[in-house]
């Protein structure tokens, strides 16, 4: 919001908004083939993708996906030592006052971090545990009211700063250059915030199909993205409203010094606690999928794939020496990469970028398309067409300004040593 400003920034959030709800309402379509309402059942994502298109895209959609799943773990790693610091700094500007020096290194909440996801990486079935959803929902609202509600608080005592119709003025400060690959890489954080086109077939594979399920998930299609976007447009315009052209990429950690450690406190901490569940719902699939090559390619490998039954105290569970080594060779590799590159909205946006076009416009459109049998060169397959280019160049756009301020970030800052 800070970098494109009222106009752009609204726009841009009820622009990916209302383009993911035409995607997603594609992607419950498709959760059977070839009909909507009587083919066989798409289990998965990427099921529909084969079924639809083919083996090619099936791949294709694989290495995206997968690929993304990876490099959230690593953004989950940074959210989550962004939110811890931000209650040492809070904890600091309480005790110290608000001139103080409080600046202080990702590192050991990384490490930590990193520690708890490698015991936690060898919980079998994790993605089955079925509470994490509430959990998730609640610790969600949790932090969007709490940085909402800090945000409307200092908008209302009038100690917000300025802000502007086209956000953060060109100036001294920031050459036109920097000012259009910031507002690109504005645009990757924005489309992050509507990625989860990859569960809507965990979330259909719940339903009873009476009656049908695409007409139930799209129905909650509508009602979950008008409140995931209500959210936003709070924490966003609030947020902006209250830190002007400073709004730091995580608002909960801007209140260090406005007197509301407590509640910054439980905000972050929400985060947090967030992220711990959340980390494995990604990581899971991306074990899985790796674990499951390595079976086929050395079915006879003891080392892969024995199960040796252990006991620890009142804990027993199966021992299996490449789920032990591989998982936890994946997290220490993901730490390492997130230390050296803590750029909490940079990375986000970068994320973002590379899974919006492929996961959230190109394959929904394009099964859609198969499935409606719509004719080449129709207005309709012409305006599909143009959608998909449209967000095509987004993600290219929002992908260079990404990797633009990363590098940026990763000059002016030593490996490992940036401090906030």
């Amino acid at each position: 919001m800070a970098q494109l400003g009222w106009i752009a920034g609204v726009g841009a959030m009820l622009a990916f908004s209302s383009i993911s709800l035409i995607t997603y309402n594609f992607i419950a379509d498709c959760y059977r083939y070839p009909h909507p309402l009587t083919g066989k059942r798409n289990y998965t994502y990427m099921q529909a993708v084969h079924s639809y298109l083919g083996g090619k895209m099936h791949v294709f959609c694989g290495l995206v996906l997968y690929g993304k799943l990876a490099g959230v773990t690593v953004g989950y790693a940074i959210t989550t030592s962004t939110s811890l610091l931000a209650i040492n700094k809070a904890s600091c500007f309480h005790d110290k006052g608000s001139d103080a020096d409080c600046k202080f290194s990702n590192n050991p909440y990384i490490i930590g971090f990193g520690i708890l996801q490698i015991f936690m990486s060898q919980i079998p079935n994790f993605h089955k545990l079925t509470w994490l959803s509430t959990f998730a929902a609640i610790t969600s609202f949790g932090y969007a009211f709490i940085g909402s509600g800090l945000s409307l608080a200092m908008v209302i005592t009038g100690k917000g700063q300025p802000t502007r119709l086209a956000g953060v003025p060109i100036g001294p400060d920031l050459t036109a250059a920097d000012k259009i690959w910031r507002v690109f890489s504005a645009l990757g954080n924005i489309a992050l915030a509507c990625s989860f086109a990859t569960v809507v077939y965990d979330i259909m594979d719940t339903l009873k199909s009476d009656p049908p399920e695409n007409q139930q998930m799209k129905k909650a299609n509508v009602l979950g993205i008008t409140m995931m976007t209500t959210l936003f447009l709070a924490c966003g315009g609030l947020g902006y409203a209250a830190f002007g052209d400073n709004t730091p990429g995580n608002i909960l950690s801007g209140f260090g010094s406005y007197g509301s450690f407590w509640l910054v406190a439980i905000g972050n901490v929400c985060i947090a606690l967030h992220i711990v569940g959340a980390y494995q719902v990604m990581a899971q699939p991306f074990f899985r999928i790796v674990e499951m090559g390595a079976n086929i390619v050395w079915p006879d490998s003891d080392f892969i794939n024995k199960e040796y039954p252990t006991n620890l105290g009142l804990f027993k569970f199966n021992l299996n020496l490449f789920r032990l080594v591989w998982r936890t060779l994946f997290v220490i590799i993901g730490s390492i990469i997130a230390m050296a590159m803590p750029f909490f909205h940079e990375f986000l946006a970068l994320l973002g970028a590379i899974g919006f076009w492929p996961l959230i416009v190109f394959f929904p459109i394009q099964m859609h398309i198969a499935q409606k049998q719509i004719k080449v060169a129709s207005v309709k397959w012409c305006a599909l067409h143009l959608l998909s280019f449209i967000c095509f160049a987004i993600t290219v756009v929002a992908s260079i300004g990404a990797i633009r301020e990363i590098g940026k970030n990763i000059n002016k800052f030593k490996i490992f040593t940036y401090k906030q």
